[in-house]
């Protein structure tokens, strides 16, 4: 093809139709254009046909992620009300003189409520690859890529709280470790010594009875009641919301 060309403009020269050549070197200029043009075109296709592949593995590893760290956080949110919601009935027998607790109701009651620790650590292993390599840009939802961006914020935010509540339940252990009360009491009625620690249970018995007169276990109680509920409504529930509007994008972008 090339030598054909080559003997069209040999000839055209020869002739000395310098008007003719002239037309002739612009359409041979206008094709290598559209040639060059149609090469772009198809190398860009092929680009944005990688990128919305690689996109898409991205969009499904997301979803999969979040899906995990929404039920993770909902099992959170459920061990929080059961501490809350223990320390709460607790205090109920403060004010109840007529419904006093046996030893083996308060035990269960003060280790349901402040035995358990909560943190919530999702697995953000792909989000934080994505952030730390740059690939973040190939999510082409801009409500998306601020809701990712945003969401390591979030969860420095809840790990302050959470901090908060370990500080409230610290406090009340502090004193079931003190001679006002009898941690092994309650390790005793809860099975605890026998079945983790492989004591036996212990002679002597010691009544937690009394914490329920003390106000400094009512003020402690209280405070961490307190900063349960503000874990849950203020931090725990809209994380779940911001979750949910995660999920709901990504199937979007992924339909």
């Amino acid at each position: 093809m090339l030598k054909f060309f080559r003997k069209i403009r040999h000839s055209l020269i020869v002739e000395k139709k310098l008007g003719n050549y002239l037309l002739y070197a612009l359409g041979e200029i206008i094709l290598v254009v559209i040639g060059i043009l149609i090469a772009l075109s198809i190398d860009n296709a092929n680009q944005e046909h990688i990128l919305r592949e690689k996109e898409h593995v991205y969009l499904v590893g997301l979803k999969n992620e979040f899906m995990a760290n929404k039920n993770k956080l909902q099992t959170l949110i459920e061990v929080n009300k059961r501490n809350y919601e223990s320390a709460k009935a607790i205090l109920n027998m403060l004010d109840n003189e007529n419904d006093q607790p046996n030893e083996q109701e308060l035990s269960q009651l003060l280790f349901e409520a402040f035995a358990f620790e909560i943190a919530y650590n999702p697995n953000n292993s792909l989000l934080n690859e994505m952030m730390n390599s740059g690939s973040l840009k190939d999510i082409s939802s801009t409500a998306l890529r601020l809701y990712l961006t945003s969401w390591n914020s979030m969860i420095d935010n809840i790990k302050i709280q959470e901090a908060d509540l370990r500080k409230q339940r610290e406090n009340v252990r502090d004193m079931l470790r003190s001679d006002q009360a009898s941690l092994r009491t309650i390790l005793d009625h809860t099975n605890i010594t026998v079945e983790t620690i492989g004591l036996p249970l212990s002679n002597k018995t010691y009544s937690n009875l009394e914490l329920l007169k003390s106000k400094e276990f009512e003020n402690n109680a209280l405070s961490f009641i307190l900063t349960g509920i503000s874990t849950e409504t203020s931090h725990y529930v809209p994380l779940v919301n911001e979750i949910d509007e995660i999920l709901k994008i990504l199937d979007q972008e992924l339909q």
